[in-house]
């Protein structure tokens, strides 16, 4: 372990301005040289060990006033930076009104790891690519310009969709996949102002910096995930995830899917968004319109699950992802046209 200093600020502004000051001295690239919030440190703090990343400066945020679960004004949910992944799937209005997002994060890591991890570092935690972690092997995402050791090695957890020549790591996280088919907002704060990133926004895909896995500014804290109100799709969602054993793996593909179907029976409105398959949830709305005024049908969501992966190239060993995707993408379709099952295994919003 390498020596960091460590500040525990009372205040957003105290912890802003110990931000400020570390991005004010040029120290901040993607890995190394520069100030880390920690709140539960389920990524980070491995990271550090491994020595992937050197975080000379530590700022604890869990001081700070940002782990409420509020209702909005406009009939969404404003989740806290620092609520507790575990918090945020059983609370009581996350499960009524976003049963995809809580059957999302349930369906990540361990319990004991999603008591400690928070939402905001949910959206930071990085690639388990194991070339990123191996700091043996050359990786453009942990060391710029060294090379991709994954481009030609093994790729059997890839990506297959929007990767580069620099880098065909995947994103990690379930919850993400969630809150990019509800259109979640993340809002942001430093010295300079606060401002909020429509989720599509957030993460990036490769291109030639696969080192900045987002648009977060380095002087930027997370404050919250807005959840806009998504009533209409509480009763037909599914989050199915395919990995390699039942628990506490990544998935290789994972589908969040969402309907709005209307009296007489057609959908009016869809969201689907992916995970596994690229380095952040992959999500077409043009895609996601071919399913507006059909009725639910296998055929149809198979048509949805080309569009989906049009452009899906494999690399070999996981030259399978393309074919598992497109059946999962049907399935978790179908399944959620059949009614959300809740947590406590009931279903809601079951057709005749």
């Amino acid at each position: 372990m390498n020596p960091f200093a460590y500040d525990r600020p009372a205040t957003v502004d105290a912890a802003l301005r110990a931000i400020a000051a570390n991005a004010d001295a040029g120290g901040a690239t993607a890995n190394q040289n520069e100030i880390r919030m920690v709140a539960g440190g389920t990524n980070l703090l491995d990271l550090m060990k491994e020595g992937v990343t050197l975080a000379p400066h530590l700022v604890d945020i869990n001081r700070l006033p940002l782990d409420g679960i509020e209702e909005t004004p406009g009939g969404g949910l404003l989740l806290g930076a620092t609520a507790r992944n575990a918090d945020t799937a059983w609370h009581p209005l996350v499960e009524q009104r976003y049963p995809l997002l809580s059957a999302a994060i349930l369906a990540g890591a361990s319990p004991q790891l999603r008591n400690m991890a928070s939402n905001g570092g949910n959206l930071l935690q990085r690639t388990r690519c194991w070339y990123f972690y191996d700091v043996a092997t050359p990786c453009n995402k942990r060391a710029p310009g060294s090379g991709c050791a994954a481009n030609g090695g093994i790729t059997r957890q890839h990506a297959i969709l929007g990767a580069s020549e620099q880098c065909i790591a995947t994103h990690p996280s379930d919850m993400c996949v969630a809150l990019a088919a509800l259109e979640a907002v993340v809002h942001v704060q430093s010295v300079r102002g606060r401002r909020a990133i429509p989720f599509a926004e957030f993460h990036r895909l490769p291109g030639d910096r696969p080192d900045v896995d987002t648009t977060l500014a380095p002087d930027e804290l997370i404050t919250g995930i807005e959840l806009p109100d998504a009533a209409r799709f509480a009763r037909h969602s599914a989050y199915l995830k395919l990995r390699e054993r039942l628990s506490y793996a990544f998935a290789l593909v994972s589908v969040a899917a969402a309907l709005d179907i209307g009296a007489d029976g057609t959908i009016t409105a869809a969201r689907i968004a992916l995970g596994g398959v690229a380095h952040k949830p992959w999500r077409l709305p043009e895609a996601e319109r071919l399913l507006e005024g059909a009725r639910p049908d296998d055929a149809v969501f198979a048509g949805v699950a080309d569009a989906l992966l049009q452009g899906a190239v494999g690399r070999g060993a996981n030259d399978f992802k393309i074919p598992l995707a497109h059946n999962a993408i049907v399935r978790a379709l179908h399944v959620a046209s059949q009614g959300t099952v809740t947590n406590q295994g009931t279903r809601q919003g079951e057709r005749e």
